[in-house]
């Protein structure tokens, strides 16, 4: 199928590993132009030039979404570079998990300020480019965990606060043509899943919990992501695709 995204240029955040390398993959694979941004530079440049090798187009970016010089400036490299840009993915976020009474502010802050600052910052930089060109995509990647997840209170209330971000977005950015979707992961099968000391505790109890009995994989985002930046999905907007198996 067709997406119709050829010559698109997109920026994904945190795109050196897991669901953000993914979604620059598929992305690349349907003919875009992919910004590999990510805090990890020589990260980014390895994820861009594997895309390079397999013929697409492929830019990466040493960025801290948090601060703002650093987003306005990674925004203006990839508009000098590509010549414009069309899909956002707010992909960049982790997690540092821990009971609320033993959960330290630099906990708390870091993650809230990646997840939402960030999509903040990158937004903002991006949408007087879109607005211009009254055709655009943004996509947020938020997470099951918008649902509350004990020992995730950060986490949760970052991811939540995307989704209410992303339905403030769709009712401004509408007018020109731009949509703002969420997509919200279950449990996916990623590097830094597989890395957890009981990975294999969470994959059983995926699988025995999950209406669809397997763990997610990060193609299974991707794809959703690559739809909701297509032609096909023009009169999709302020919604939140959650993509877990049917676990909620």
């Amino acid at each position: 199928m067709d997406l119709g995204l050829t010559g698109k240029v997109a920026i994904v955040t945190g795109a050196a590993h897991g669901l953000g390398a993914a979604i620059s993959e598929r992305l690349c694979a349907e003919g875009v132009a992919v910004a590999v941004v990510d805090v990890d530079a020589d990260a980014a440049e390895a994820q861009a030039s594997r895309l390079r090798e397999g013929g697409a187009r492929a830019l990466s970016l040493s960025a801290d979404v948090t601060n703002e010089a650093a987003v306005d400036g990674m925004v203006a490299r990839v508009v000098e570079h590509f010549g414009g840009v069309h899909i956002l993915v707010n992909n960049a976020g982790f997690t540092r998990d821990m009971r609320i009474t033993k959960m330290k502010m630099e906990d708390w802050d870091s993650v809230v300020d990646v997840i939402l600052k960030g999509a903040f910052l990158c937004t903002r930089a991006v949408m007087p480019h879109l607005t211009q060109q009254r055709w655009g995509r943004i996509v947020n990647i938020s997470s099951r965990a918008h649902l509350g997840n004990p020992g995730q209170a950060n986490y949760s209330a970052a991811k939540a606060g995307l989704i209410g971000f992303t339905r403030a977005m769709s009712l401004e950015a509408g007018r020109s043509f731009i949509t703002v979707n969420a997509v919200a992961p279950g449990v996916i099968d990623t590097a830094a899943v597989r890395r957890l000391a009981h990975y294999e505790k969470v994959k059983e109890n995926t699988e025995k919990t999950t209406p669809i009995p397997r763990i997610g994989q990060p193609e299974d985002v991707a794809q959703v992501v690559a739809f909701l930046a297509s032609e096909g999905a023009g009169y999709v907007s302020g919604d939140v695709v959650h993509v877990s198996g049917g676990r909620y």
